[in-house]
């Protein structure tokens, strides 16, 4: 719905209420995209590196990467917006292992880099949404103003 801000005419409780309980609902989806997309990403990792296909037979201490991914997991369970936004830089890291790595490594490896690839989209994604629709939700309850740049204690 895209419903102007600061409407001429007022709207009824019960339009906002809907409003209000449509804006939560995707806020809710895009935080459980993003808490999805990173677990599987941590499971991705550590599986790709000492099961499925490791570089070295046994596995590798490559499967040590997923440890960064485990520190935002706390963050993004606890609703941190702060935390949805660095993770949506750290994300690119792993996008561009994957990237090299369907280019460069052999079946099943580079399956599992094209994976790799696709959950670091959807994590991407799902963090960039949540940030987004909190920051509309805060302004539409009208915590924030248009001009006012959010802080923690408003979100």
């Amino acid at each position: 719905m895209n419903l102007p801000l600061y409407p001429a005419e007022p709207i009824s409780p019960d339009l906002h209420a809907a409003i209000m309980a449509h804006g939560l609902h995707q806020v809710n989806l895009s935080r459980w995209l993003a808490v999805g997309s990173l677990v599987g990403l941590i499971v991705l990792s550590v599986a790709w590196e000492l099961v499925l296909a490791p570089i070295k037979p046994g596995g590798s201490l490559l499967a040590l990467k997923a440890i960064p991914l485990c520190v935002p997991l706390a963050g993004l369970l606890k609703n941190r917006m702060y935390t949805y936004r660095w993770v949506s830089l750290l994300v690119w890291l792993y996008f561009t292992e994957g990237v090299v790595r369907a280019y460069s490594d052999r079946a099943p490896s580079n399956y599992y880099a094209l994976i790799e690839v696709f959950l670091c989209l959807a994590l991407f994604v799902g963090c960039a949404l949540h940030v987004r629709l909190r920051l509309r939700n805060a302004k539409t309850q009208g915590i924030l103003h248009e001009s006012d740049p959010p802080s923690k204690a408003d979100l």
